[in-house]
């Protein structure tokens, strides 16, 4: 047993790994991101390496998120998926270590006499024996599994950090929207109270020959305008609010508020970082990287497929027809063997999976390579997105003031008969609109806020 100890060593220390090693390939990262304001300026911080809890300040979003990280499903799921993996690495790795085993047998027998030529007799006997098998990993087949298996272990917690950012901007996103709603019906309650006192005022005024029923009636679409969008909202918000809480993990139900849209956070400049570090922080980049990691693994293990397999048996243990001396040195026994084993013929199989490993290898590859140059055009169009929603609601803010004061100034000529109510009419829609269009355009500000965060690889730290 000590030879045969020596020489598994032996072997193993003269042991190679074959197939290819792992080497990060070659990115072509742009030297700054497109829609970066601050293209000009070759700076290391970004907004990505931010805390989640520092980028969305709002208490109750906070602890919405917190609520979220807890008991989200997509979260649960994803841990199972690393325990699972974690599990399958401590299988795969024990096929790099001996197999051991060991056992007992005793039994007693007695047999009648038959006659004169086969006599009765009695016969005990016992046996204790403990085998050891032990493939050799003389080409690192099981290392490259093993390999393999570490890497999809990685790519598993990678995954994991990316379903993370992915729930944290996605309940920001909610939440925003949510408080839009609110915004849009805060808006809607006071149109409506207003546009019913017109109604009154036009009523009162039709009744004492100064307006017409004309007016009255333009005046009542006015009111029903108004009206009818709050149950709109309101249905708006009870769905928003019903997804809001599967995000937390919980029954559907009211969501509390916080600060107003108009309250968030809402930063004019955007540090973005530099875009190769955009690898190091994406973890879905990570992920698609310990996937390519584990396929040129499998290359090795399709190669060693090629190559003898080399295998130790040996059994060792004391057997006796008598109890009592089971153990005694005289009832040793022990038996050695090594075997090795070479493919001659296989029909192509081995050929063909090598071609497979390769293959899969270059698919994740090209996905690796794809998910890169995806995470480079997201950073782009939110940084986009966000500039020119920052323009576009500066601008809507001036339309709206110019609407408010249009209806102030149509409301005062016509009570002094300087124009008809059509032009009240028109000028209260367009009021309307666009102080709809301002909450439109300040959650679009926010969420492309919330993407530019997930974007740069932000949350998951």
């Amino acid at each position: 047993m000590r030879a045969f100890t020596l020489l598994a060593f032996g072997l193993l220390l003269a042991a190679c790994m074959v197939g290819p090693d792992y080497r990060r390939p070659a990115i072509d990262a742009p030297a700054a991101y497109r829609g970066d304001s601050r293209s000009a300026i070759v700076s290391a911080e970004s907004l990505g390496d931010e805390k989640w809890w520092e980028v969305f300040q709002d208490p109750v979003l906070q602890q919405l998120i917190r609520t979220a990280i807890e008991q989200n499903y997509d979260l649960k799921i994803a841990a199972s998926r690393v325990l699972q993996a974690q599990a399958q690495l401590g299988i795969t790795r024990a096929n790099q270590f001996p197999t051991v085993s060991a056992g007992t047998e005793a039994f007693s027998q007695r047999n009648p006499k038959i006659s004169s030529s086969f006599p009765a007799y009695e016969a005990n006997a016992g046996e204790v024996d403990l085998a050891v098998v032990w493939n050799l990993d003389f080409w690192g087949k099981y290392r490259r599994q093993t390999e393999a298996a570490r890497a999809n272990l990685l790519a598993s917690q990678w995954g994991q950090r990316a379903v993370l950012s992915s729930v944290i901007s996605s309940v920001a996103s909610a939440y925003f929207t949510l408080r839009e709603l609110d915004l849009a019906l805060d808006v809607s309650k006071m149109t409506l109270a207003a546009r019913q006192d017109s109604l009154r005022l036009t009523s009162v005024l039709a009744k004492n020959g100064s307006a017409s029923a004309l007016d009255v009636r333009q005046s009542e679409q006015l009111v029903y305008t108004a009206a009818e969008t709050i149950p709109d909202l309101e249905r708006q918000i009870a769905l928003q609010e019903n997804s809001l809480s599967i995000l937390l993990g919980v029954n559907p139900g009211p969501i509390p508020r916080g600060r107003m849209l108009t309250e968030q956070p809402n930063p004019p400049v955007i540090p973005v970082g530099l875009p190769s570090e955009l690898l190091e922080r994406r973890p879905d980049i990570r992920e698609a990287e310990q996937t390519l990691v584990a396929a040129n693994a499998q290359i090795g293990v399709a190669k060693a497929a090629f190559f003898p397999s080399i295998s130790l048996t040996g059994t060792a243990g004391a057997e006796s027809f008598a109890l009592n001396n089971l153990f005694t040195h005289a009832q040793r026994m022990w038996n050695g063997a090594a075997s090795l084993s070479q493919p001659v013929f296989a029909a192509g199989a081995l050929r063909s999976g090598m071609r497979l490993a390769e293959a899969q290898k270059q698919e994740m590859l090209l996905t690796y390579q794809q998910t890169i140059m995806g995470a480079f055009q997201q950073v782009s169009s939110s940084l986009t997105a966000y500039q020119k929603g920052r323009e576009f609601r500066a601008q809507q803010e001036l339309l709206t003031v110019a609407a408010e004061d249009a209806d102030r100034l149509s409301k005062v000529l016509y009570q002094h008969g300087g124009t008809s109510y059509l032009q009240v009419l028109t000028s209260e829609n367009n009021e309307f609109s666009a102080q709809l269009n301002l909450a439109q355009a300040q959650l679009n500000e926010r969420l492309a806020l919330v993407q530019i965060y997930n974007a740069l690889g932000g949350g998951w730290q």
